[in-house]
């Protein structure tokens, strides 16, 4: 038990819900259709919790290899305002990195079982989602593509969190694909892809020094980083527009728009980030859950993490809307 504590811990679990809110969503979703299995439906979402993990541990993995977690301590005690935390377990010597490449390894193949049982139920397409996936995961910052060190990783997971993630479960649930996924998925991807820029654009002068070619990297300029923060906190609720007004989804999907004045507040920090970043702000409870903020405010990182919660509570408060809507709507 203690092993699997310590590599849970290690395998960032306050990443999960940008994985598993879309996994259930999807799940929910499906629930409406004829030939629903709820032990699929399951099975898909623990294989997405299985391979949310093994992701980010290869991607502790190929940044440790790569020497960026002993350059971002670096940049710590040089006083940048870095989020670090990655690899403390090895830095410690509390692992191996042949401990690290081996649990990855078996959190992929964890996800991989669950994949071919589910395969044995409704066919190579959940086969063809998952090799997908696992490819794109290991890419994320594994050689040769680094798609993380060349502007994608941001892109990268929205696209397996969003779309994949949930065509991939809607599909393991009920063996069927419907058309109004499209307009939820594509948006729930952007408020994925959400979370990972806001981080970057936070941490932008880090990932420059140590030559992680993030997006905000790419951008460089403020306003052009203000500029596609826009485009992704804003598109989705558009397209959720479209969606109804074309008649994909049911009217009652209007009731998403309910966390517009998150995305609406989320942007105007990051504005003011670039203009004031003096300028500190607090929790208020529509913003959602912000664990130990006293804690946080303590070891002066509320300048982050209040942007970072609130980021990571659009998603669920999108998700949480979404998924009551698909069983009252």
């Amino acid at each position: 038990m203690s092993f699997c504590r310590f590599w849970f811990k290690n395998s960032r679990p306050h990443a999960l819900p940008q994985s598993v809110l879309p996994a259930l969503f999807a799940a929910c979703l499906a629930a409406n259709q004829a030939d629903f299995s709820l032990p699929l439906a399951f099975l898909a979402v623990m294989g997405v919790i299985a391979g949310n993990m093994s992701a980010n541990l290869f991607d502790d993995y190929f940044d440790y290899k790569a020497h960026h977690a002993y350059y971002r301590n670096v940049l710590n005690r040089e006083g940048f305002r870095a989020r670090i935390g990655k690899c403390v377990y090895l830095t410690s010597n509390q692992a191996t990195v042949r401990q690290l490449l081996c649990v990855s390894l078996a959190l992929m193949g964890i996800a991989f079982l669950i994949g071919g049982v589910i395969f044995y139920f409704r066919g190579v397409t959940i086969l063809t989602i998952a090799a997908i996936t696992a490819m794109l995961a290991i890419f994320y910052s594994g050689p040769p593509l680094r798609l993380s060190y060349h502007g994608l990783g941001e892109l990268v997971i929205g696209v397996i969190f969003g779309p994949l993630n949930m065509i991939g479960t809607y599909y393991a649930a009920c063996g069927t694909v419907d058309q109004s996924l499209i307009f939820i998925s594509i948006p729930v991807g952007l408020l994925v892809m959400n979370i990972i820029y806001v981080h970057s654009m936070l941490d932008v002068i880090a990932d420059k020094k140590t030559g992680k070619q993030t997006l905000a990297v790419f951008l460089e300029r403020p306003w052009a980083m203000l500029a596609v923060l826009f485009f992704v906190l804003f598109l989705p609720f558009f397209i959720i527009g479209y969606g109804i007004w074309r008649g994909s989804l049911p009217v009652s999907h209007i009731a998403l728009m309910l966390a517009l004045p998150m995305a609406v507040s989320l942007f105007y920090m990051m504005t003011v980030f670039y203009r004031k970043p003096e300028k500190r702000f607090e929790p208020k409870p529509w913003m959602g859950f912000m664990r130990g903020w006293r804690q946080i405010e303590a070891i002066g990182i509320g300048w982050f993490m209040i942007r970072w919660f609130l980021a990571r509570n659009l998603l669920v408060s999108v998700c949480l809307i979404g998924m009551v809507l698909s069983f009252t709507g």
